[in-house]
């Protein structure tokens, strides 16, 4: 399983990248790719349009999604002991990285 961050999307979406879309189209297809509600929630944020907004809240719907719990909570401690924004590092970010760690995914 793969959670896959805002940025990858976007560049699937935009269909410019045939190397982005043939990952992407596999990880999809094979049920491989998870959806988090903070990356879809700075996709639908970035929407240009309602056509847009529908396409990703049409993926949000169909993609397998990690229990998230206390996820915000939690990465915004783990952000707070190892000094992550000092480093560049968001909550978002800190989110994917928690998400990751304790789900035994890749990102």
């Amino acid at each position: 399983m793969i959670i896959v961050d805002t940025s990858v999307w976007i560049e699937f979406f935009r269909q410019a990248d045939d190397k982005i879309i043939d990952l992407m189209t596999s990880y999809i297809e094979n049920g491989e790719a998870v959806a988090l509600s903070f990356v879809f929630g700075e996709l639908l944020q970035g929407a240009k349009n309602e056509a847009e907004e529908k396409l990703i809240l049409e993926f949000w719907t169909s993609l397998p999604k990690v229990n998230e719990g206390a996820i915000v909570i939690e990465a915004g401690k783990l952000s707070y002991k190892r000094k992550l924004p000092t480093k560049g590092i968001g909550l978002i970010d800190s989110c994917l990285l928690l998400a990751c760690k304790s789900n035994k995914m890749s990102l």
